[in-house]
């Protein structure tokens, strides 16, 4: 079953742009790892928090993916720009009615 994975990364005051430009970069390693969808987005009402939407083909693809080298390194390059502040929920996804 798919599994959704939607949140929020507080970002140090300033450096927002620059978390994402971590999070926007292109990784094939997500793909190969079941990941189907990963969109990074901002608001403007919100100018230190980065959020993040994932889909993925299992729970344990997501998991998984977490050890991967690509993935590692963008974390610990991230690091320095998180604020520490997270939120978010993760959920099963039991359809939609845009497909059957």
């Amino acid at each position: 079953m798919t599994f959704a994975n939607v949140g929020t990364l507080g970002a140090v005051p300033g450096r927002r742009d620059a978390l994402v430009e971590i999070l926007r970069r292109r990784n094939r390693d997500l793909e190969e790892a079941g990941c189907l969808l990963y969109e990074v987005g901002v608001s403007d009402d919100d100018p230190d928090t980065v959020f993040v939407m994932e889909l993925w083909t299992s729970v344990q693809a997501h998991q998984q993916s977490l050890s991967l080298d690509s993935v590692q390194a963008a974390i610990q390059e991230a690091r320095p720009l998180l604020s520490g502040q997270m939120g978010g929920f993760r959920f099963e996804v039991t359809g939609s009615p845009l497909r059957d």
